[in-house]
């Protein structure tokens, strides 16, 4: 399938500050993809280029075949001649408008008179769940109305790409859930392409058809869900999808060893280096109380309790092995009874299986895949 939007080598600094560094991506028709990242990454740059906010020194995008922007061609075209939707963060409602004018505001630019006419705002409305709102202005409305509206324009005239500047992030925990909602039933239902930029992954691995996870202005890793969740390609991803716990490896006479000096089995080969980084998801580590029998084949490590916090049916769990603190979720059904009246510093054991781990080279800024071998 042919891209339908194209970055190519695309550049972007401030002053002597690359913030987008010679950046190649690829969006199919119809395609959800989200840029995910920490502060200062570029994914926030690489949207407002993509929406002619931004005026990078170099590169090229295409939408559809035809370019917007072209460095060595001298062309860029104004936002208002992309066919995009934007959906802000801070809503950026016009607060002088009521609510069907800033649906509308879209579909006047663009001189889509046919469209008002037929009721393209109020279908957009009813979309979001707020036809009853059109007659009032935006400080009239909470929180979730007003990103409610501003969804509603970004999508008004239809537009081939929708780009969001992370939507969600001034709401509540209960709103952000249903807004995002919204937008994953909005996007089956149009069929928009769209890029979603966020630094949350929960709200990557709920929406996007695919993740780019970005670093210092570059690509990380680029892949579905699945692909990122279950195979990191860095130490770097590991960590910010979430695989906090990190365990650091070197080599020994008889095999491998934690800083500490603690032999740990491994049930693998590992890459031919002198030191390695094991990350491990929180939900794959299992916690032991005292003498309680570990499972064979394990990875097991002696530790201390930190803290435990009540989460329903689980309970948040830090505990110190070594040098290194581990983060795991206990069963309340299982280990509630004696957590509930735990105390700092308690002797407890974890475990993890060998094949759970992903393995990287200490010290690597970035690699092509994760180290994997047969367990």
């Amino acid at each position: 399938m042919m891209a339908s939007f194209r970055i190519s080598g695309l550049s972007k600094s401030y002053g002597s500050n690359v913030i987008v560094d010679d950046l190649d991506l690829e969006i199919d028709e119809g395609e959800f993809l989200v840029l995910l990242g920490p502060s200062g990454c570029g994914k926030t740059t690489t949207l407002r280029c993509l929406a002619g906010l931004e005026t990078p020194e170099a590169g090229r995008i295409e939408f559809k075949g035809q370019a917007v922007y072209d460095s060595s061609a001298r062309l860029n075209v104004p936002a208002h001649k992309r066919s995009i939707g934007m959906v802000f963060q801070s809503y950026a409602l016009w607060p002088n408008m009521t609510v069907r004018r800033n649906i509308a505001y879209p579909l006047k630019v663009r001189k889509m008179k046919d469209a008002i006419a037929a009721g393209r705002v109020e279908e957009t409305a009813e979309m979001v769940h707020c036809g009853h709102l059109l007659d009032r202005y935006p400080s009239q409305l909470s929180g979730g109305q007003q990103q409610r509206i501003a969804l509603a324009r970004g999508l008004s005239a239809r537009p081939d790409l929708v780009l969001f500047d992370e939507p969600l992030s001034n709401l509540d925990a209960r709103l952000r859930d249903q807004v995002r909602t919204e937008i994953h039933r909005l996007h089956e239902s149009l069929g928009f392409g769209a890029v979603f930029v966020t630094h949350d992954q929960s709200e990557a691995f709920a929406l996007g058809d695919k993740l780019a996870i970005m670093r210092a202005g570059t690509i990380e890793q680029l892949g579905t869900p699945d692909d990122v969740y279950n195979n990191p390609a860095t130490d770097y991803v590991a960590d910010f999808i979430g695989m906090s716990n990190r365990l650091e490896l070197r080599r020994s006479a008889t095999g491998w060893q934690t800083g500490d000096g603690v032999d740990v089995l491994v049930h693998r080969d590992l890459p031919d280096a002198e030191a390695v980084v094991a990350r491990i998801w929180p939900e794959d580590v299992q916690l032991h109380r005292g003498n309680e029998p570990l499972p064979p084949h394990a990875v097991a490590l002696s530790a201390s309790l930190l803290s435990s916090e009540f989460g329903g049916r689980h309970y948040d769990v830090t505990v110190a092995a070594g040098s290194e603190e581990f983060r795991l979720r206990a069963d309340a059904a299982t280990h509630g009874s004696w957590l509930r009246s735990s105390t700092a510093g308690e002797p407890v054991a974890i475990s993890f299986r060998p094949d759970q781990m992903q393995v990287y080279p200490l010290g690597e800024v970035a690699v092509d895949r994760p180290l994997v071998a047969a367990s």
